[in-house]
C-alpha cells in the first residue's frame, strides 16, 4: 500500500475520531441557559414547532403551553394538543406547576403530578423580543422548539436547531416536525 493510500486512511480515520470527540465533548459538557428570563415576558402562549420524540407527546400535533402566574409567584402550565389531527383529534391537556430554581429563571423545575418526580425545563436560547425559544434539560433527552406563532421562518428554525446540535450538544436527527393549525 503506498504512502498516500495509508496516510489518507489515517487522515480519515482521525478526522471521524475528532468530530465524534468533539460531539461527545458538547454533550458531556454542562447545558448552558441564557443569562436571564423575564418572567412576565415569558408568560402566554407558546406553539411548538419541534420537538425530540416524548413519551408523553404520542402523535401529538397542534401542541400548545401556556403559563401564567399563581398566586404564590410560581408559574401554572396548560399543555394541549390534539392526537393525530390537529383540527379534529382528540384534545389532550394537562396542567402543572413551574418555579425557577435560581434567580435567572432561565432553570425551571415542573411538576405535573403531586409527589412524581420533578421535570426539567430549561431556557438554551430566547429570541430578544420573546418571539421564539429552544428549550431542553441536562440530559439532553428532551428538547422543545417553541415560538409565539404556529409557524417560524425556516431559517430561524434551522438556526436554532444548529445551535442545538453545535452549542448544546443535542442529536436531533429524530426531532420531530410538530403539525400546528395556522393562524
Amino acid at each position: 500500500m503506498s504512502f498516500r493510500k495509508s496516510f489518507s486512511k489515517f487522515f480519515l480515520v482521525f478526522v471521524a475520531s475528532f468530530a465524534g470527540l468533539s460531539a461527545s465533548l458538547a454533550q458531556s459538557a454542562e447545558l448552558q441557559t441564557v443569562s436571564s428570563v423575564d418572567v412576565a415576558r415569558y408568560l402566554g402562549r407558546w406553539y411548538e414547532i419541534a420537538r425530540l420524540p416524548q413519551a408523553t407527546q404520542p402523535s401529538c400535533t397542534a401542541v400548545t403551553a401556556d403559563y401564567s402566574l399563581n398566586e404564590d409567584g410560581s408559574i401554572k402550565v396548560f399543555n394541549s394538543c390534539r392526537i393525530e389531527d390537529p383540527v379534529n383529534g382528540r384534545l389532550i391537556t394537562i396542567a402543572g406547576r413551574a418555579a425557577p430554581v435560581d434567580a435567572s429563571n432561565s432553570k425551571l423545575e415542573v411538576e405535573f403530578f403531586v409527589g412524581a418526580p420533578k421535570g426539567n425545563y430549561w431556557v438554551l436560547e430566547l429570541d430578544a423580543d420573546y418571539r421564539f425559544a429552544l428549550v431542553g434539560e441536562p440530559s439532553r433527552t428532551s428538547l422543545f422548539v417553541l415560538s409565539r406563532t404556529p409557524t417560524l421562518e425556516p431559517e430561524t428554525l434551522q438556526k436554532l436547531l444548529d445551535l442545538a446540535v453545535q452549542k448544546h450538544g443535542y442529536d436531533v436527527s429524530q426531532l420531530i416536525y410538530t403539525v400546528q393549525v395556522p393562524r
